[in-house]
């Protein structure tokens, strides 16, 4: 593209990058779609990225993840000439030799020089993506220079300490202009250094979620406020769970009503703490299903309801979460909220894998009288043992005892 981004890339920009609680993100989406058919090579580079996932793109937008259209819209963003696409592409890799030959640039050189260009006249996603370049040595193969290059070793890593620092105030300026991707690299940047050339400072980084926090960013104010949780300042973390909340950071409702149901910074409100949670649920949140399946479950802050607790903790369980499978086992077990079905509640109990006395009791029950399976009093007495002292287990236990020859048998 020319030397300025088109007032649909920076549209976009802002609306997915620079102010993304403002909500309009699918908008911003379908405006790089247009512009990237249209021939803008930097709305395709930019609308790749939308597609990689949460380590490009917030993931509170919802963007699909497509990493073979991503590909596909990378060298798009190369032939149609984007410098910016030149750079995104070395920098994941898809700019082989033969899309490199695509490009309408001279040299890898003409389009860092005019993505620099860009990022000089003060936009911050192009300051990211050329601060990029210095800090991840792209610049290497941009300038075609290696070891061989230098007199000496020494003269290699002064090369390289000069252009790997030039990443640290480019990061700065695309923070400060709503990159809040920028501050990631600079907490890598502060706290890890670069191998024996770049020292680590990590009290460079101990400000920056609270800066992108300020600036607006829900990452940040929830990763701000996490800090601020374990450092004991339990009001001001609610306070920031809160404004990442309501920014649309996904999750975070689930913290805001941790906060409430628990009483951390605020009078304990378990009927606000299940709100909360509720928010989530159109989300598809996980952990919001959890949360507000065990309140129904348990009758927190709302009523009792084994039909809804049954129902929300199964979309749970059916995408990996072994958080609610002791509450599934017992709804199947005893019939609440769901037929009575002895298989189903093993196969949850099966998946509880910490100790737990009920857990343990409820197998030694389904052995014991073969429920489900077939019956097999040894191992149902393994269970009940293990259940201890609890006045179910000793009871259910009593009900067996040892032969002459050791066997376990029903009195």
């Amino acid at each position: 593209m020319g030397k300025e981004l088109s007032s649909e890339v920076k549209q976009a920009l802002q609306d997915i990058y620079y102010n993304e609680r403002t909500g309009r993100g699918k908008e911003a989406f379908a405006l790089l779609e247009k512009a990237s058919a249209g021939g803008d090579g930097d709305a395709s580079c930019v609308l790749a990225r939308c597609l990689c996932g949460y380590q490009y793109v917030w993931s509170g937008h919802g963007f699909p993840e497509d990493d073979d259209r991503a590909a596909m819209l990378l060298h798009k963003s190369v032939e149609q000439g984007s410098a910016l696409g030149v750079l995104v592409s070395m920098r994941t890799g898809e700019l082989t030799p033969e899309m490199e030959q695509k490009m309408p640039f001279a040299s890898l050189q003409e389009a860092f020089d005019q993505a620099e260009e860009l990022a000089r006249s003060g936009d911050a996603f192009c300051q990211y993506v050329v601060a990029n370049s210095y800090f991840w040595w792209d610049f290497v193969r941009i300038q075609d220079r290696d070891m061989g290059s230098f007199p000496d070793q020494a003269a290699y890593k002064a090369y390289l300490k000069e252009n790997i620092s030039k990443c640290e105030d480019l990061f700065w300026k695309a923070l400060r202009g709503g990159m809040y991707f920028a501050a990631n690299n600079l907490n890598r940047y502060y706290t890890q250094g670069d191998e024996d050339i770049i020292a680590p400072r990590p009290e460079m980084a101990k400000d920056l979620w609270k800066i992108g926090a300020e600036y607006g960013h829900p990452l940040h104010q929830y990763i701000y406020a996490k800090d601020l949780e374990k450092a004991g300042r339990k009001e001001e973390a609610l306070s920031w769970y809160k404004e990442a909340a309501e920014g649309g950071e996904p999750g975070v409702w689930c913290s805001v009503g941790r906060c409430y149901a628990q009483g951390i910074g605020t009078p304990k409100d378990e009927a606000y703490a299940a709100r909360c949670y509720e928010k989530g649920i159109p989300t598809g949140d996980v952990t919001s299903h959890n949360l507000l399946g065990e309140a129904y479950f348990l009758g927190r802050g709302v009523e009792q309801d084994y039909e809804k607790a049954f129902r929300l903790l199964s979309y749970a369980s059916g995408r990996g979460s072994k958080y609610g499978v002791f509450y599934l086992a017992k709804c199947c077990y005893n019939g609440w909220g769901t037929p009575r079905d002895y298989a189903a509640a093993r196969q949850y109990l099966d998946r509880v894998d910490w100790n737990y006395w009920e857990a343990d009791y409820l197998r030694g029950m389904i052995y014991g009288h073969g429920l489900g399976v077939a019956e097999d009093i040894p191992k149902a007495v393994g269970y009940l043992q293990k259940a201890g002292d609890h006045p179910e287990a000793k009871e259910e236990l009593g009900r067996y005892r040892k032969t002459l020859f050791g066997k376990w048998v029903r009195r």
